[in-house]
């Protein structure tokens, strides 16, 4: 199964991401890992939480009325 989505918000963005997180198996804390940075931080992307780049982001996408979207490739996916 396939996951795809338009972004339109900072909270679309993090439960699209948290959908991505999850059909690799992974937990918060294992990604963070992953990463480099802290855990909290991934719980705050996924949940929306407001921050300057999401901000500048989202104000960017809407002055150039541009879309962001997401595709996500299921756990049986071998690509990504």
């Amino acid at each position: 199964m396939r996951y795809q989505g338009t972004i339109a918000s900072p909270e679309a963005l993090g439960a699209l991401l948290q959908q991505a997180r999850l059909s690799r198996g992974l937990t918060q804390r294992e990604l963070a890992t992953t990463l480099g940075c802290p855990q909290n931080w991934i719980w705050d992307l996924e949940r929306g939480k407001p921050g300057i780049f999401t901000e500048r982001l989202f104000a960017y996408l809407a002055a150039t009325d541009a879309r962001l979207s997401i595709d996500i490739p299921g756990p049986e996916s071998s690509d990504g």
